[in-house]
């Protein structure tokens, strides 16, 4: 899995051969076969683990108790994930390229995408609520789209200038959505 993750991330899913990432896990391809009886299976585990580690999403901002529900919400633009042009990080979000590269040819894949999309646009919206907004459901939908937007667009540009754009809007939009007092 550890091979998957590297080279998913730095070379893709369909440039990334069996061979190759059972030579670089150390493993023989009947292995590998053994363990994820085709690709899509290996690329869906591979999804599930980027999933368990949000860090690498940017997302675990929404879980912190220690800030109020407005300040995750803000605060999840104001950390921007590393530079694009460091050789450490993952280029954009890893299930967002996937869903991409696929193009809808692993549907396995595709599917693991989808839901957690939508789990993460349902706990925008959710904290959208508690922060009080008058429409927390069209807040947290314009939100994704703003984090989505940010991200892959950096991703495209090699720049972070358009995290810094986000983070703007989103205070307009958090602000411009707050209960009257």
């Amino acid at each position: 899995m550890r091979a998957a993750v590297e080279l998913f991330a730095s070379d893709g899913i369909h440039v990334t051969g069996v061979a190759k990432l059972a030579d670089v896990a150390h493993v023989s391809t009947r292995t590998l076969y053994q363990h994820f009886p085709s690709k899509e299976a290996l690329v869906s585990a591979y999804l599930q683990r980027i999933e368990s580690e949000e860090s690498i999403l940017g997302e675990t901002v929404l879980e912190r108790e220690d800030l109020s529900a407005r300040e995750r919400l803000l605060q999840l633009f104001a950390e921007r994930p590393a530079d694009p042009r460091s050789a450490k990080v993952v280029r954009g979000c890893p299930l967002h390229n996937t869903a991409v590269e696929s193009a809808g040819t692993l549907p396995e894949a595709s599917a693991v995408v989808e839901r957690h999309k939508r789990e993460f646009t349902a706990r925008l919206i959710d904290t959208a609520a508690e922060a009080g907004a008058r429409r927390p459901e069209a807040l947290g939908r314009q939100l994704a789209v703003l984090f989505e937007g940010a991200r892959a667009l950096s991703t495209s540009l090699n720049d972070m200038r358009p995290f810094q754009d986000a983070e703007e809007l989103a205070k307009t939009l958090i602000e411009g959505a707050a209960e009257p007092a």
